[in-house]
């Protein structure tokens, strides 16, 4: 196997990841702990993961049901409501229970009724945040149902995150998920203190994937997948080494017969073809000698980590990937996401 049919790199981290809850998270986990070394878990359950009580209780259901012999560290966070208390916040940092605090604008996305309505009434949280170093980490979308939803993060941007950054000028700030060329080029213009996730569904597919054919609700996600144009920008951006830019999957699982009903959830479940994708979007665009660094130095430069010392390798060989996967317990499956491409990459 010559050089350009392999390629080895660090052992990645997810820099954002849901797990879900139960039947769920058990099923699921074992597709990013194979492969990751680290993710940082969303804390939007049902009900959501408020206090460093929550916190920690998740934490053990997720250790509880890890495979034996996978070697993988959840990063949890706290979800931040108008009811946040401060103290929560310097304990979680003061303990290294809680790695950041997730900010959902209310109704943004999933499970997301709990978040914040007004900024300003967060702001002692933000201080606190501020004060002790935690990161926090935004959906960057307006809820305002006047904009139309494929413009809701460049709103963001103008009405909300500016002002916040303004305000607090060194609390570290995580723009996950990003879709657009302005997200790109705002975060790229940023400084320290500012960072950006961006996902292997955004980097491979546009919005024409929604409607292929008919109505595609697996490829169904929020915030949704744009132009073309954006995602040629966010490509640009993962691959130019620029240190601003990181992977987060935000590889969201839910159940298919919630995913085909009258008002589906959104979300996708692409854990197991993260690196696949990944490893094509960098090849295609000559910067496979950038994939380590968006997947394993970037995040933990941010976060302030080390990076892992152990590493994974890739092969040139389509991946063997199941359409779905069954959760156990249940007669219910989680869809898997694969782009309208042949993959040409797997894991050795």
């Amino acid at each position: 196997m010559t050089a350009t049919d392999s390629i080895e790199i660090i052992r990645p981290d997810d820099w954002h990841l849901h797990l879900r809850d139960g039947a769920m998270l058990k099923s699921v986990l074992p597709a990013t702990s194979a492969v990751f070394a680290r993710a940082i878990i969303m804390p939007n359950l049902k009900p959501p993961v408020r206090t460093l009580a929550d916190l920690r209780a998740y934490r053990e259901r997720i250790l509880a049901v890890l495979p034996e012999g996978h070697d993988f560290t959840p990063l949890m966070t706290l979800y931040l409501t108008e009811g946040t208390d401060p103290e929560e916040i310097r304990e979680g940092k003061r303990s290294g229970e809680a790695t950041a605090v997730k900010l959902y604008p209310a109704g943004a996305t999933t499970n997301s009724d709990a978040g914040v309505s007004h900024i300003d009434r967060v702001s002692h949280v933000f201080e606190a945040m501020q004060e002790v170093d935690l990161p926090l980490l935004i959906h960057g979308e307006v809820t305002d149902p006047a904009v139309d939803i494929f413009d809701r993060e460049a709103v963001f941007i103008e009405r909300v995150l500016q002002p916040i950054r303004h305000r607090f000028p060194e609390l570290r700030i995580v723009m996950e998920h990003i879709t657009t060329k302005n997200a790109a080029d705002y975060v790229r213009a940023g400084d320290r203190f500012l960072g950006a996730t961006i996902t292997p569904h955004h980097l491979t597919v546009n919005r024409n994937a929604l409607f292929r054919g008919g109505i595609r609700p697996h490829m169904y996600c929020l915030p949704i997948v744009k132009r073309e144009e954006h995602r040629q920008a966010l490509v640009e951006a993962a691959t130019s080494g620029d240190n601003h830019f990181f992977l987060g999957t935000d590889s969201a699982p839910h159940r298919i017969h919630d995913k085909e009903a009258e008002c589906g959830c959104a979300g996708m479940f692409n854990a197991p073809t993260t690196l696949s994708c990944l490893a094509q979007v960098f090849e295609d665009a000559g910067a496979l000698d950038q994939l380590e660094a968006f997947t394993s130095r970037h995040g933990p430069a941010f976060y302030k980590l080390p990076v892992n010392t152990d590493s994974i390798r890739l092969k040139r060989e389509a991946p063997v990937v199941p359409d779905s996967l069954a959760i156990e317990g249940e007669e219910e499956s989680v869809k898997v996401f694969r782009p309208d491409v042949d993959l040409r990459w797997s894991i050795c």
